[in-house]
């Protein structure tokens, strides 16, 4: 009875400090979030200031909001030839990975061969590797393929893929990330379907597309949004391979615009949010499939 009585007291207690814990946890995350915001709330709101009035006011809301901004962003840095550019870059990265990493993956999860695992440890291992490191490798490449740019067959005499909208893609065709997230997707799914479908003469091709392609849905989402944002924000590769104003990328006319002398702030702001939309709306329609591929290609394995 007494102790019924203790635990009857303590109860309240109890609920008292769970309330406090959820209120000291929405506070940490509503401040998180603020912090967040904040800057990029600034950034909109100098894209539809006026660039005479950019510092002078601290508001958020701008008194007398204006889209020139946007115009002279698209025009001066030559920013939408420059979205257009990240945009056919991005699409090919992402069809590329969605086929090829996807394919990758099942086979080292799906079809056992000698050396699959030393193979797959030293793939992944490649995603440790600084990207300053692999630059020149990576410039001699796209210089020396065969038959492009003007070179022979022997990959010499001419540029290669190196000013090109190609040269930009070629290191994003396939990433490595996105082989071991399909890689451990795929080790937890049901092998009990692949073994029904070759008792009933089906080929590994068939199998690929026809039942596991379907299930792989949050996969795919998952590789789609991270090849787009890693060739979207990439700057390093997209400087030391293209040349010419016609093959920039965006995150590039932004900085060739910041280093022109004559910074207009409200328009790099407008280029800014220009360039972040994309991303945002990205993984707003995928947000869904993201995280359940996320969680369930990346705990078993």
């Amino acid at each position: 009875m007494t102790t019924v009585k203790s635990s009857a007291r303590r109860l309240p207690h109890a609920r008292t400090r769970q309330r406090l814990s959820r209120a000291g946890t929405l506070v940490v995350l509503c401040a998180t979030a603020l912090v967040i915001l904040v800057p990029f709330l600034w950034m909109v709101s100098l894209a539809f200031t006026p660039e005479k009035q950019a510092f002078g006011s601290v508001s958020l809301i701008p008194a007398n909001p204006t889209l020139e901004n946007f115009t002279r962003a698209l025009v001066d840095a030559n920013l939408g030839r420059a979205l257009v550019n990240s945009a056919i870059v991005s699409i090919v990265a992402i069809i590329a990975n969605c086929l090829f990493a996807v394919a990758a993956g099942y086979a080292f999860a799906m079809l056992r061969f000698p050396g699959s695992r030393a193979l797959f440890y030293t793939l992944i291992s490649t995603a440790a590797v600084p990207v300053s490191v692999t630059l020149i490798p990576l410039f001699l490449m796209a210089r020396a393929i065969p038959l492009t740019g003007g070179n022979d067959l022997l990959g010499q005499g001419g540029s290669g893929v190196l000013d090109t909208l190609a040269g930009v893609v070629l290191p994003y065709i396939v990433l490595p990330l996105n082989i071991f997230l399909a890689r451990q997707f795929f080790a937890s799914a049901p092998v009990e379907l692949a073994e029904a479908a070759r008792v009933d003469g089906a080929g590994e091709i068939r199998i690929f597309a026809r039942i596991y392609w379907p299930l792989a849905r949050p996969l795919v989402a998952v590789i789609a949004v991270f090849s787009f944002t890693s060739v979207w924000d990439d700057f390093l590769w997209p400087l030391v391979v293209t040349t010419s104003p016609g093959t920039q990328t965006v995150q590039l006319a932004l900085a060739r615009f910041l280093a022109s002398g004559n910074v207009q702030y409200g328009a790099l702001m407008a280029g800014a949010v220009l360039a972040t939309v994309p991303v945002l709306l990205v993984f707003f329609f995928n947000q869904r499939s993201f995280i359940s591929g996320l969680a369930d290609g990346s705990v078993k394995g």
